[in-house]
């Protein structure tokens, strides 16, 4: 029997009703770059299709080997653990039915101009006459509980920084790590420039990115005398589509090899020695096609899951209590209020 391939575009998930469309418009972004071969998409929670849906998506069109990326910038948990362990437990199932698993977007030329085209659209809708030099560009990431993934959007920012020739930048992230927005906004402001950019490095719209503009909006009301930007994220970009397509045709070469030179599970990574060596398994069993509907009112509540703070079926975050960090950030906040 001839071999017929698919492709398997595996995201998270989000509660956000623009954040599921934004994915499923990528999707068929993909679609329409790739004519010739059935291409599914499914989340591992959070909305669905899940991903084990979207594989029986293909299995339908007769499709006998899925050539699966992750829909993800960085290669954290998700990328490397959670996944893997679905597609390897759908093989399982499935005899004969073939998933051969790429990488993620990662840090390369073409992800570099799309952020750079986010920035410059910025940049042009501006109303300020603040110069180049005199603009503080802050980066925020997703954040990870995952040095390697975290040092790749400091990465970008320096390439970003000497690329524009920003006055200064720094990095901050959405959860997880440290620091977060709000401290980092407090930080740039105290650095005299007259105009910073804030410019979120995710893929789509949610929770996150929301969040991260109600901290930008509130560091304006706070510092009038400086110009706060809005980038925005990166949606479907061409280049982050260009990017997906390649990451699909280098499945069928072999280059598919993520860089481990700093992967915790694999290397004695400082501070995160006793991660070496974990079992890969998915995190995300237990909540595999709920889909939760919060309305805005709910849209900060502390029950909700997405990753801004530590979760007990996660591997403990060795610096989850850093001043600037997710948990002692949020007793700050928390008894700023109560005061």
């Amino acid at each position: 029997m001839s071999e017929k391939l698919g492709v398997m575009l595996c995201g998270h998930g989000s509660r956000d009703e623009g954040a599921v469309a934004e994915f499923a418009a990528l999707a068929e972004r993909l679609r329409e770059r790739l004519p010739d071969h059935p291409v599914e998409y499914g989340y591992l929670e959070f909305a669905r299709p899940i991903i084990g849906q979207g594989l029986d998506r293909l299995r339908a069109q007769a499709v006998t080997r899925a050539l699966a990326v992750p829909g993800m910038l960085f290669a954290a948990g998700h990328a490397k653990n959670d996944i893997p362990s679905v597609l390897n437990t759908y093989m399982a199932d499935h005899p004969g039915f073939r998933i051969d698993y790429g990488k993620d977007l990662g840090l390369d030329a073409k992800m570099l101009r799309a952020a750079a085209s986010r920035i410059e659209e910025a940049a042009v809708k501006a109303k300020g006459d603040a110069r180049i030099e005199e603009t503080l560009l802050l980066v925020v990431g997703r954040g990870a509980s995952d040095p390697d993934a975290n040092s790749n959007v400091s990465k970008l920012t320096r390439l970003l920084w000497e690329g524009f020739g920003f006055g200064w930048a720094e990095t901050a992230y959405s959860g997880v790590t440290f620091p977060l927005v709000s401290p980092a906004l407090d930080h740039a402001a105290k650095l005299g420039y007259r105009r910073i950019m804030v410019f979120p490095y995710f893929l789509f719209t949610g929770i996150l990115v929301q969040r991260i503009y109600a901290a930008v909006d509130q560091a304006a009301r706070h510092y009038p005398g400086i110009e706060f930007i809005k980038a925005s994220y990166l949606n479907d970009h061409p280049l982050v589509i260009d990017t997906f397509v390649e990451r699909v045709g280098e499945i069928l070469t072999g280059d598919t090899a993520m860089n481990c030179s700093l992967c915790k599970y694999r290397t004695q990574v400082l501070g995160f020695e006793s991660e070496v060596g974990l079992p890969q398994r998915s995190h995300h069993h237990h909540v595999e096609g709920i889909v939760h509907h919060h309305g805005p009112a709910h849209a900060h509540s502390h029950h909700d899951h997405d990753h801004d703070h530590h979760h007990d079926h996660h591997h403990p975050y060795p610096h989850a209590h850093h001043p600037l960090g997710p948990r002692s950030f949020a007793k700050k906040v928390e008894g700023i209020k109560s005061t």
